[in-house]
């Protein structure tokens, strides 16, 4: 269910895709073959081109090997996992197709396809515009800044439901933070049997942590300053069942 809370200063795909990327601790690879799960195994040029370390015996390293001119098509995927507990915690997903090459011991991907998928729908991506792309400069510091929020500042994060409208509030039960990065603060709003998300614009883009403090002591200022929302639903109403 969503929300008609409108949703303003978002970061492009590409720029979402690279986010994922960079923050992304593991990921999937299925290749000729077969599937493998590699956790602490990548890393990212500047470009978005995804290295990985894989074991000597490792299937997908021997068909790089043995594959003609040394390259295998194959798919990685990524999820952007949320760091608070929360409904439906997976995000988005992020899939590359291309090709591995062996390269100094590792293996090289190149990427002939990028697609994203968040809750809204797969975007394909243009490949100039993601190894153009930046990741968001919030991506590698957001699973702490949101869980410091939820775990530390609960009462900041219902103080902040006072800038959502009514209407998303109807039946909450339970509002977390869900994503931040430089435009905006991403709320998740949790009732009985359904959720949606509501985002929160800040008034300048946040580029370091200390830009982040300043926005969300503004957003704090302007929720003092509404009127206060219905409290939330600690239980469900007499037509749950």
């Amino acid at each position: 269910m969503g929300d008609s809370q409108t949703w303003t200063a978002v970061p492009a795909a590409a720029e979402r895709a690279r986010s994922v990327l960079a923050a992304a601790w593991s990921c999937a690879v299925t290749a000729e073959g077969g599937r493998e799960e590699f956790v602490g195994a990548h890393s990212v040029d500047d470009d978005g081109r995804v290295l990985l370390q894989v074991p000597e015996g490792s299937s997908l390293l021997a068909a790089a090997i043995c594959a003609p001119r040394g390259e295998p098509s194959a798919v990685l995927e990524f999820a952007d996992v949320a760091p608070v507990p929360v409904r439906n915690r997976i995000r988005s997903r992020l899939w590359l197709a291309g090709w591995f090459v062996p390269e100094e011991g590792q293996l090289a991907f190149r990427p002939t396809r990028v697609v994203l998928r968040p809750p809204t729908g797969a975007v394909v991506i243009d490949l100039d515009e993601f190894a153009a792309a930046e990741p968001d400069p919030l991506a590698l510091a957001e699973a702490q800044l949101l869980t410091h929020l939820a775990d530390c500042h609960s009462d900041a994060v219902e103080r902040l439901t006072r800038l959502v409208e009514p209407d998303s509030l109807h039946g909450a039960v339970r509002v977390q933070p869900l994503a931040v990065d430089r435009h905006g603060l991403t709320l998740r709003i949790e009732r009985a049997r359904a959720h949606g998300d509501v985002r929160l614009p800040f008034h300048a883009p946040a580029d370091t942590v200390s830009h982040l403090t300043e926005r969300m002591h503004v957003l704090l200022t302007q929720a003092s300053a509404a009127s206060c929302p219905r409290p939330l639903q600690r239980q469900r109403t007499d037509g749950d069942r």
